[in-house]
């Protein structure tokens, strides 16, 4: 019996020294930040030992789902709208909205020498352009204006395919089943392959791609690093590697 004590004691002074156990959250990251968010996510654990864990797809469709309840704590959205709406909606935080990136739309084609500038829209000598869907993919709604401010969207609308993100816009491309299509610049990263044209920012609305953390991450001591880790320079350094702007660059 007297044993009993010294021994107890050595183990409350063992828990009492325990580092603090690692946490996780689920992040649902817009589907054109997904090289990015996998790099930053493996930085992420190696730097904190907390874990993202990482859910890709339009942000229309997830912030849909998160409206209805979904398990997310943190989002990274391809637009500024939603996460300012989840604010209003009480469903995220206010004073954690930021623009992580602001986005670079590219008209690309897998094989060199088909995309030469607008001249390549203009010309029309595709039968396919590949898009995303503009209602819930904000580099679908940049493709739309951009086809809109060159006056060529009635005249291409028939020759449009849809992808339900710019995943699949890049896929259709990728596989053949559009020969040239409006994808993100990111998507591009360490390839030359094909040809391109980096649309100029003049002919469609900024992609200013805000990230917020939601009222289900409130208490998450991994989503609040998540946020954290977001907005300090070995993530930036990253996100401008994919080819993003930083708010306040030009």
């Amino acid at each position: 019996m007297k044993l009993l004590r010294p021994i107890a004691v050595i183990a409350s002074l063992l828990l009492g020294c325990a580092p603090t156990q690692a946490a996780q959250t689920n992040v649902a990251v817009a589907a054109n930040f997904t090289d990015a968010a996998k790099e930053i996510a493996v930085l992420f654990k190696q730097k904190t030992g907390h874990e993202a864990v990482l859910s890709f797809g339009a942000s229309g469709q997830f912030y849909t789902q998160i409206t209805q309840g979904a398990p997310f704590q943190v989002f990274l959205s391809a637009d500024d709208s939603r996460p300012k709406k989840l604010v209003e909606d009480g469903l995220a935080v206010a004073d954690s909205r930021f623009t992580y990136a602001i986005g670079k739309l590219v008209l690309w084609s897998k094989s060199p020498g088909i995309v030469t500038g607008e001249k390549t829209l203009k010309a029309a000598s595709f039968a396919k352009l590949s898009i995303c869907n503009p209602a819930a993919a904000p580099y679908g709604l940049a493709a739309i204006e951009t086809l809109k401010s060159l006056k060529l969207y009635d005249a291409l609308k028939p020759k449009l395919v849809e992808g339900a993100t710019i995943t699949q816009a890049y896929q259709f491309v990728e596989t053949g089943n559009a020969e040239v299509g409006f994808v993100a610049l990111s998507q591009l990263t360490g390839s030359e392959a094909g040809s391109r044209w980096v649309v100029p920012q003049a002919l469609y609305n900024p992609i200013r791609q805000d990230a917020v953390l939601l009222k289900n991450g409130a208490g998450n001591e991994a989503a609040g690093a998540f946020i954290g880790f977001l907005r300090g320079p070995e993530a930036r350094a990253i996100i401008e590697k994919y080819g993003y702007v930083l708010d306040g660059q030009s």
